[in-house]
């Protein structure tokens, strides 16, 4: 039906027939000549109806926004004075030598190319016209960029491409399971998977040696801009590999990636930094190293202080006491100050104390706060000294136990420099490591496992059974700019380690069997050492686009409810289909007004 695409012509196809296909855009009249601007995937091209063509301009009058056109035409130069610098084909036009309408469009729900703000919800209901949208058109070419060049690096390191079940067994990664009911078996359910774990293990032991999957995962769990119960990822397992030699394998193709899709050179070698040092220093496990503030711990120096807010906290065990300069902060006025503590009470922090540094030179004198008094002066000027503060900066604290803190200061952090423009460079990639193996769960007291419980400790059995809480793991985050894009782990291969491994997060024999059975069983025929990581696809590709939410980089999501006004998914089924699978439905408990507020 088309010779060439819309965005495709320039200059080298002047005089040229050519024929097109696409949407009207934008419709003109200019004292009776019809300039339409035509649309496909791959841009805009002005097309040109003129009078001294009857049958055609009366094609040209009627068509409306969004109808669907095929023309045919000659291609030539604007004329002098109305060159579009800003189109890909604003050097040429196509005079209309035929038209068709391919068929005809009612007005769209909203404008296609707008300034005009459209709620989220609408544009999902109407995704195949939000869809149309350039940016939305230019997304969805970098995802697909992206997904080709990273299947291109692995297939060129001999990675296998093999799918894995998406009907499988249901088994603990951190979140609720999708379940699905079998119809040929009876009071029995699949679960989707969470990600294809245990299945590229056991790929790794049937000898498949390298493995990767572009692959859809499934999590029922409360949704956030970056969450979809729905999700893709770039799943990847190795073996014969360590962590190191994995770690570099995956720098290369994310380099390669940035150079090729946005023409960006990524450091190299990514910097590398620990677990324990990253909540040290930013609060958090995944910092954003673009933004030059950081913790810094004074408890030692509030140990002895009246002001029972810091010293408690200085002399707990699991306390944290810190500060946070922030430079050229003192213009910041009381109600921003009230506003940035309502934000750290999202995280806990029962208050946010400040010292504004009027005088450096001036020592306490020259220092600004209600909390100054209780405290002495040398304590202040250890705290200065150790802040590196200087004459109008603002100082923040905070005290409570160490995962409050660490949780609103680095959140704090992360809004001071990106509210006030302290970026440092564009792009920040780093790895973390030496990850805790678990950590404690005070409410249920029982051991978590940080990452999964098929990650390697890098000690011994006799070493984590004695002491589970000091056992550090084998994994790694790669962290973008303060988001994890992607992470992983060397696997446990001895049965012994994943027994007890199970043990410690106490999972019994028996329960370990009936849901790691196959697991333990293949373990015993000689599992090699392996290891993978698994890279976030959706948020990715929101990074690389600029995007603020991975909904905007995929081409049907869910709200944030997990619905999908498109489809109008979930929805009921019928009578015969539940009776069919054994089903009967239970009517949810009446909630009450309080619980529906």
């Amino acid at each position: 039906m088309r010779t060439h695409k819309c965005g495709e012509l320039n200059k080298q196809h002047l005089g040229e027939q050519v024929s097109l296909c696409g949407w009207v855009h934008r419709r003109r009249d200019h004292g009776g000549v019809i300039f339409i601007d035509l649309r496909d995937r791959t841009g805009l091209v002005q097309v040109v109806f003129d009078p001294d063509s009857p049958d055609t301009f009366k094609i040209g009058e009627s068509v409306r926004s969004e109808y669907v056109l095929k023309i045919d035409g000659t291609v030539r130069a604007r004329p002098e004075g109305t060159i579009n610098p800003n189109m890909g084909t604003g050097e040429i036009e196509v005079l209309v030598n035929q038209a068709e309408v391919l068929n005809e469009s009612e007005t769209p729900p909203f404008p296609i190319e707008s300034d005009i703000e459209v709620n989220e919800e609408t544009r999902l209901r109407y995704r195949y016209i939000d869809l149309r949208r350039t940016e939305m058109q230019q997304r969805m070419k970098i995802r697909r960029d992206v997904t080709r060049h990273l299947r291109n690096f692995l297939d060129a390191h001999e990675f296998f491409e093999i799918e894995t079940p998406y009907l499988t067994k249901a088994t603990p990664e951190g979140a609720r399971d999708y379940i699905v009911p079998s119809r040929t078996h009876d009071n029995a359910f699949f679960a989707l998977p969470q990600s294809p774990q245990l299945y590229k293990q056991l790929l790794m032991i049937s000898g498949m040696d390298r493995y990767y999957q572009v692959v859809r995962c499934f999590r029922d769990e409360d949704l956030r801009a970056d969450r979809q119960p729905e999700f893709t990822q770039l799943d990847i397992e190795t073996s014969f590999m360590n962590e190191d030699e994995i770690m570099a394998l995956m720098e290369e193709m994310i380099r390669q990636l940035f150079a090729e899709i946005l023409d960006i050179e990524l450091a190299a070698p990514f910097p590398v930094m620990t677990y324990h040092e990253a909540i040290s220093r930013f609060g958090s496990d995944r910092p954003d190293l673009r933004i030059p503030l950081e913790l810094v711990d004074i408890a030692d120096e509030m140990k002895d202080v009246d002001f029972k807010v810091f010293s408690g906290p200085a002399n707990d065990p699991d306390g944290r006491v810190v500060a946070l300069r922030l430079p050229k902060g003192a213009d910041l006025t009381r109600k921003e100050i009230d506003e940035l503590t309502k934000f750290v009470s999202i995280y806990g922090a029962k208050g946010l104390a400040y010292i504004k540094v009027n005088d450096r030179d001036a020592g306490i004198d020259g220092l600004q706060s209600p909390i100054v008094k209780f405290a002495p002066a040398e304590v202040w000027e250890k705290v200065l000294e150790k802040t590196g503060a200087e004459t109008g900066d603002l100082i923040f604290f905070g005290a409570d136990k160490a995962n409050i803190v660490n949780e609103a200061m680095g959140a704090l952090r992360v809004k001071l420099g990106l509210d006030r423009g302290l970026l440092e460079g564009e792009w920040k990639p780093l790895w973390v490591v030496d990850f805790p193996m678990f950590d404690w769960d005070e409410k249920n007291q029982r051991w978590n496992a940080i990452h999964h419980p098929f990650t390697a400790p890098s000690c011994s059995i006799e070493e984590l059974e004695k002491n589970p809480g000091a056992a550090l793991s084998r994994a790694y985050d790669l962290v973008l700019n303060g988001m994890e894009v992607g992470g992983g782990s060397i696997r446990i291969n001895n049965t012994q380690m994943q027994k007890t491994v199970f043990r410690i997060l106490g999972i019994s024999e028996e329960e370990a069997q009936e849901k790691f059975g196959f697991l333990l069983e293949a373990l015993k025929y000689g599992c090699p050492p392996h290891g993978g990581v698994a890279f976030g696809l959706d948020r990715l590709v929101m990074l690389m686009t600029g995007a603020s939410s991975i909904r905007d980089v995929i081409a049907f999501p869910k709200t944030q409810t997990a619905a999908c006004p498109l489809v109008d998914a979930p929805a009921q089924v019928n009578e015969a289909q539940l009776k069919e699978l054994g089903i009967r439905l239970r009517q949810p408990p009446v909630k009450s007004k309080a619980e529906k507020e």
